[in-house]
């Protein structure tokens, strides 16, 4: 009797450990709290909603989600990154709100060969951190030199930039600056902003006494709120400067609680939540519907860094190696809500669709509006280093 306990036990405890093995951890560090908040609410409601639509089965794996709130602090995301890697086993890193963040995890990326996908930060250098670093956001310089490109074609003749002191703001004061210049027009003043407690009053000032045709921004998502507050209160517009910018100083997550102030920005963004296609109409509806938000850049890019995983394993066939994984990524393409995208095998960055937005009211809300494409851009940061 005891022999056949013990076989029991045995045999108990060892289909415990397979069932585990099949389990995968993925492991999704984003900022859920802190002046960056918005970020971890879009990302984890995005990645939530595509397990919830897709299962979380995939190649005999069932796929477990862990969600680490680092406050947009590289320390914690350090921390946090290589608990995961040793405590849960993960296989994955997921997130990463601010450049400083995907940073901090990249030497654990690159010691334990774990993937980590970047579905925020968009410094172009990133992804040269680590082999194992594949982004699913997109980076400054996609963004910010199609918006170069369609002022100078558009009669403005001499811009102010305002940018964000760190990594993804001196991205879009570069590459904006020499592909206005470029274009035959000019600089008039860089200004760049502390990335913590922004006061934009003062550095506006200096546009107003500029007197350029338009000011240039970049904030990270979910300071476009505040800067817009600041640039009415300033009266720019009222004196006859135009805001453009990147897609995040509109964020859908904000925009329309902007007031009519934000009406006729023009900016250049690789995403909107008014993006007219099948598979864009059904991720918003179904967003919605589960969150009682709109989605923003950067949900569709956390719903992307999902879906990239689950291809990754299944052309794997449930092999959850670091290198495995990386290569069935490099090349991968799909129809994104944004539109088509693809990994280039070299960069690991995201090719993708930018679009010139205005923002208008339809049916009593604002949104980004497209009213240009410029087809499959690949990050013009990397195309110049070849």
């Amino acid at each position: 009797m005891k022999a056949m306990l013990l076989i029991s036990a045995v045999a108990l405890a060892a289909g415990v450990a397979s069932a585990a093995a099949e389990d995968v951890t993925v492991g999704l560090i984003v900022p859920m709290t802190g002046p960056f908040a918005s970020t971890g609410k879009q990302e984890k409601a995005a990645v939530e909603l595509y397990m919830a639509q897709h299962g979380d089965k995939v190649a005999g794996k069932t796929i477990k989600l862990v969600v680490k709130d680092d406050t947009a602090a590289p320390d914690i995301t350090k921390r946090l990154a290589q608990e995961l890697v040793a405590n849960d086993h993960a296989v994955a890193l997921m997130g990463f709100g601010i450049t400083p963040t995907a940073f901090a995890a990249a030497p654990i990326a690159t010691e334990a060969k774990v993937p980590e996908i970047v579905t925020a930060a968009a410094t172009a250098v990133i992804t040269q951190k680590s082999p194992y670093i594949v982004r699913t956001s997109f980076t400054l310089p996609q963004a910010s030199a199609p918006m170069a490109d369609w002022a100078a074609k558009n009669g403005i003749k001499k811009v102010v930039t305002i940018v964000t002191d760190y990594g993804p703001g001196a991205d879009a004061q570069k590459w904006f600056a020499s592909t206005f210049k470029k274009d035959g027009g000019a600089i008039v003043e860089e200004i760049r902003v502390p990335l913590k407690n922004p006061d934009f009053a003062p550095f506006l000032q200096r546009v107003k006494d500029d007197k350029p045709d338009a000011v240039f921004v970049f904030v990270p998502s979910g300071a476009g709120a505040q800067f817009m507050k600041e640039f009415v209160e300033q009266g720019l517009g009222k004196a006859g400067i135009k805001l453009i910018g990147t897609g995040d100083v509109t964020d859908d997550d904000q925009v329309n609680g902007m007031g009519d102030a934000a009406l006729g920005v023009v900016t250049t963004h690789h995403y909107s939540a008014d993006h007219d296609s099948p598979e864009n109409k059904a991720f918003v509806a179904a967003f919605e519907k589960a969150n009682g938000f709109r989605p923003n850049f950067m949900a569709v890019a956390g719903y992307d860094g999902m879906a990239l995983f689950y291809h990754a394993l299944e052309a794997t066939k449930g092999d959850t190696s670091g290198p495995a994984l990386i290569a069935a990524m490099k090349g991968a393409k799909w129809t994104s809500p944004r539109g088509p995208v693809e990994i280039d095998p070299e960069t690991r960055d995201i090719v993708q669709n930018i679009y010139v937005r205005k923002v208008e009211k339809k049916n009593g809300q604002l949104y980004n509006v497209e009213f240009e494409t410029i087809p499959m851009v690949k990050d013009p940061f990397k195309a110049a280093k070849k």
